[in-house]
């Protein structure tokens, strides 16, 4: 979609949409909806606390407890089939001295007596320095290559949603009987930050452990001797991160906390439509809207009770009790839009990162007027829509590298004239983005 057409769309909007405003705040009254759909049954190993890491340990084994010294460390979980692997750390240089890099180590291990293959369906590790640095990006850019990122998050969720993986991983492991093999080794340089996506397939059970070690930066990481003996002599990571508040805590100061252990569900993927008996969208009414939340969360949710976030099946127990923000999970989400009137209609798509409630105190979403506090997401989205014909057999696919702070509406990313009576399937995939702050909605709305 052109710049030009974005802006126009962007100020028939403004125009449009019954604005209430109070002091700094724009309050837009429209129906918020739960998102049709739900999660699928794979496996998604989360390590991502302590997220400030410094010293070498353990930060999330999924290996049995016995023979091991710190039994605690080891949450004895065997991982087979689809499997996500999301580890995010953070080094931090405390002096001149600290110039050596910690590596981040994941260890995959067959405790059977038959060979296990891993098929390595897609794999991206970037760091914060060399591959990913943070600067400053409008708030939307269209993306036809895949050279617009900020942050190794940010450069994730680019390579992923166009089925890619960083060069130089190998397809597939083979790991014989009750042998151990090092999927990842990899430094993390002081002052940096490491992001790893990966997506999995295995025919048998696998233990797996996410480490870390120093090292020198010259060398190519630590032996997987090392590695093992580091698995069965060593201890959880400190200082650990701030402990979760339960979720049925009651105060006002919830804490979330970050995510070790294993989570249900890599992908939700929905057909979204008006019941789940309907086969369409019918969309709003002239000049009105209707939104959809996206990665919402306990005391997040808009209204709709809705709670996104991934299940723990195992957990650490001074970490988060569920997958807040879900970050590296796709939404996979098909939206067949259905103009019941006779005249042509034109609709847009936003994706909106509305300022965080769990019921809308005001009935509707509140925005800022000038949001200018932390950036809330920064990641690629893709859309799909047809492009001319609304038949045509191979629709037009565009990608958007997308800067949103807190409170922030977002431009429209699409506009598509729907003829009376007729139906447009457009489909939106977007992967959480890591160093994202959750909710946000996904937006339909009619000119």
């Amino acid at each position: 979609m052109k710049t030009d057409s974005i802006f126009l769309t962007s100020l028939l909007l403004s125009q449009v949409a019954p604005a209430i405003a109070a002091h700094s705040e724009i309050v837009i009254p429209q129906d918020v909806r739960a998102l049709p759909g739900e999660l699928d049954d794979s496996l998604f190993l989360n390590s991502n606390s302590p997220e400030v890491i410094n010293t070498g340990g353990i930060l999330l084994s999924t290996f049995p407890k016995s023979g091991k010294t710190s039994p605690r460390a080891h949450l004895d979980f065997a991982l087979n089939g689809e499997l996500y692997i999301f580890a995010h750390h953070v080094t931090r240089r405390r002096s001149r001295r600290g110039k050596r890099s910690l590596y981040q180590g994941i260890l995959l291990h067959n405790p059977t007596s038959k060979t296990v293959q891993v098929k390595v369906l897609q794999a991206t590790s970037f760091l914060s320095s060399a591959h990913a640095p943070f600067i400053p990006l409008k708030n939307q850019i269209v993306d036809s290559t895949g050279n617009v990122f900020s942050g190794p998050g940010s450069r994730i969720t680019s390579v992923i949603l166009r089925g890619k993986s960083q060069p130089g991983w190998t397809s597939k492991v083979v790991i014989p009987p009750r042998k151990s093999h090092m999927l990842v080794n990899r430094a993390i340089p002081p002052s940096n930050s490491r992001t790893t996506w990966m997506r999995l397939r295995t025919d048998g059970p696998l233990y797996v452990a996410s480490m870390a070690k120093h090292g020198t930066p010259w060398y190519s990481g630590p032996s997987l001797a090392t590695w093992k003996l580091l698995l069965a002599k060593g201890e959880l990571i400190k200082p650990r991160d701030k402990v979760p508040s339960p979720l049925d805590f009651k105060g006002s100061k919830f804490i979330y906390g970050r995510v070790a252990g294993i989570s249900k569900g890599g992908e939700w993927r929905a057909t979204v439509t008006d019941t789940p008996q309907s086969n369409e969208l019918k969309i709003p009414k002239s000049g009105q809207a209707f939104s959809y939340v996206i990665s919402s969360l306990h005391r997040g949710t808009f209204g709709t009770g809705q709670i996104q976030s991934a299940p723990m099946l195992k957990r650490y127990d001074d970490t988060a009790y569920l997958a807040h923000g879900n970050y590296g999970l796709k939404y996979n989400l098909d939206i067949p839009l259905h103009n019941t009137t006779q005249r042509t209609q034109t609709v847009t798509i936003a994706l909106q990162t509305p300022l965080k409630e769990d019921r809308l105190t005001r009935k509707g979403l509140r925005f800022l007027k000038s949001p200018s506090g932390p950036i809330c997401f920064r990641g690629t989205i893709k859309l799909s829509f047809p492009q001319g014909s609304p038949t045509q057999s191979v629709p037009e696919q565009q990608y958007f590298h997308l800067v949103q702070r807190c409170g922030q509406q977002g431009k429209p990313l699409v506009t598509l004239p729907i003829s009376p009576q007729g139906t447009i399937r457009a489909k939106v995939e977007l992967l959480y983005p890591p160093d994202s702050t959750p909710p946000q909605v996904l937006t339909i709305r009619t000119l």
